[in-house]
């Protein structure tokens, strides 16, 4: 009897321990689950063949869940998708693939590799240094769409003989190839959210633009002014500031900044 006592004790022990293990199995699974984020990626539309080039129509968004601060997955993000086309695929794919790093050999054709590959035809690629004030504190990437403002020391617009201190917008929604050597390509496994230093970026320019920058590279100062992804629209109504004109206009300013606050609040 004494013996039976102590099976049953056992096995209800046993039930016990197993049912809080499998308890706390569920907790984590939820914990787990809770920390998944929206993931956009890329998805293919339908197959393609072995050494096929990606365009615009060959793919599509495709939201997944991943683990948040998981670095481990190849997976190309959606923001990417610039990146990779007209890119020859490695081998066949078949469709509905979410395409990964790995899927593309890193050489496209004889004589065309690096940043060769990346600049479109009609433009051309021209570095221009930065510090970290220029370059938004070292936080323009590959990829992002900037401004470039200029400051020059002119003759004075009176006819004065003395140099007046001018600053005006040169160029907008211009295209960053690179910073420094980073390319915005990254090979599978490697994590890229880790900050990198860099004293060059890199532009697509027309070959009229080219002239003009390195123009005013020699004259004077350039700033990049980092845009919105969202945002590819030019502003019309520039002007050129000088002391002169800053001091007239600092009231205009605080009024149009105040008021645009105000329809973003609404």
């Amino acid at each position: 009897m004494k013996q039976k006592l102590l099976l049953l004790a056992a096995v209800f022990f046993g039930v016990l321990a197993f049912m809080f293990t499998f308890q706390q199995i569920n907790q984590e699974k939820r914990k787990i689950m809770e920390s998944a984020v929206d993931v956009d990626v890329i998805r293919l539309v339908h197959e393609l063949s072995s050494g096929e080039k990606i365009k615009e129509s060959d793919i599509e968004k495709y939201t997944v869940k991943r683990f948040a601060g998981s670095t481990l997955s190849s997976e190309i993000p959606w923001k990417q998708k610039d990146n990779i086309l007209d890119l020859p695929v490695r081998s066949h794919l078949p469709a509905n693939r979410i395409l990964a790093w790995n899927d593309f050999d890193d050489r496209i054709a004889p004589g065309q590799t690096g940043m060769t590959a990346i600049v479109r035809p009609g433009f051309r690629a021209i570095s221009v240094p930065v510090d970290t004030v220029s370059s938004v504190t070292g936080l323009i990437r590959p990829n992002n769409y900037v401004d470039l403002i200029g400051t020059f020391r002119f003759p004075d617009a009176r006819g004065d003989a003395a140099l007046d201190t001018v600053t005006l917008t040169i160029l907008q929604h211009v295209k960053v190839l690179a910073c420094g050597t980073d390319m915005g390509r990254i090979s599978a496994g490697m994590n890229n959210q880790s900050a990198r230093s860099y004293s060059t970026v890199t532009l697509e320019l027309t070959p009229k633009e080219v002239e003009m920058i390195v123009f005013a590279m020699q004259k004077g100062h350039l700033t990049l002014s980092l845009r919105s992804f969202e945002e590819s629209e030019t502003t019309g109504d520039l002007q050129s500031v000088n002391w002169s004109y800053l001091q007239k206009n600092i009231p205009k300013y605080m009024k149009e900044r105040e008021l645009k606050m105000k329809k973003m609040v609404r």
